[in-house]
């Protein structure tokens, strides 16, 4: 007898620590059910019936807007997300049976906080700085970042983001004026480029040559002979000079003749000129 509540005893105690789920060892995509491993619904899907011994767990697929990204056993998809619009979202990318819905900001908004639930407008970015689309999600301030080398932003914005110099090179053409962040680089073509060394100097070897002819003409003028046309000098007639027609040298046509009176000296007419005494002696007088 005493071996008999012995046994019982011991019994109870063994049954008393079994769980039938210690007995069982499923797989990942299984689960346990009723002493028995179950496979569980694949992505996409929802459970619609356990298994049993003669049948497999029933799934099928996700409704419309709804989605189920692992392998479960729930009987229901998760909803897609919204995008609301009023909100300041819009859809990056569309959900479907395994994947949920994706939303964004709208241009020129970034997100109020860390969950992306609602958007606020960007201050707009300065010139010589950009947007950067990437960080408006993780970041409450509007993602405005310099413009890096090699890139410009000319213009206030809320969504322009820095772009990249023009290659002049690619476009076989040369670099006028150098790119800053706030603007991009001017090219012009490398044979006009030439002609723009080239006139300069052609303009100072036509204003040298120009000066040096000035020069030689200014000089051999005045190396030159000026000749004045002379006039000829009144007459002056002084006593015994004699006849003053005999001394006068023959006018040409067109010279008026200087007009002269005549008085008498000893006798003889002596021409004289207006205005000058007559030279008369005093023996004369008397």
């Amino acid at each position: 007898m005493k071996k008999l509540g012995l046994l019982g005893l011991l019994g109870a105690v063994l049954l008393g620590c079994w769980e039938p789920g210690d007995a069982i060892r499923c797989f990942d995509k299984q689960y346990e059910h009723k002493g028995k491993c179950c496979n569980r619904c694949q992505p996409g899907e929802k459970l619609v019936s356990e298994c049993s011994d003669t049948e497999y767990s029933d799934c099928t697929r996700c409704e419309s807007g709804h989605y189920q990204q692992s392998w479960t056993k729930e009987r229901h998809c998760t909803p897609h997300d919204i995008c609301e619009d009023n909100a300041g979202l819009i859809v990056k990318t569309q959900g479907n049976a395994t994947h949920n819905t994706v939303c964004q900001c709208q241009d020129g908004m970034h997100c109020s906080d860390t969950s992306c639930q609602t958007c606020v407008e960007n201050q707009p970015c300065q010139r010589g700085f950009g947007f950067v689309a990437a960080k408006a999600v993780d970041r409450m301030s509007s993602p405005c970042e310099p413009c890096a080398e090699g890139t410009f932003s000319n213009v206030s914005s809320k969504t322009e983001p820095c772009y990249r110099w023009t290659s002049c090179e690619e476009k076989g053409l040369v670099v006028k004026v150098k790119g800053t962040d706030s603007s991009d680089v001017i090219c012009e073509s490398g044979k006009r480029s030439s002609l723009s060394v080239l006139i300069p100097i052609t303009a100072v070897v036509i204003t040298c040559l120009v000066g040096i002819c000035i020069y030689f003409l200014v000089h051999t003028e005045e190396g030159g002979c000026s000749c004045l046309p002379l006039t000829p000098a009144p007459l002056q007639i002084e006593e015994g000079r004699g006849n003053p027609t005999e001394n006068q040298q023959p006018m040409e046509d067109g010279e008026d003749m200087p007009h002269v009176q005549e008085t008498l000296l000893k006798g003889q007419p002596v021409a004289q000129e207006d205005g000058k005494e007559s030279r008369m002696s005093e023996q004369e007088k008397l």
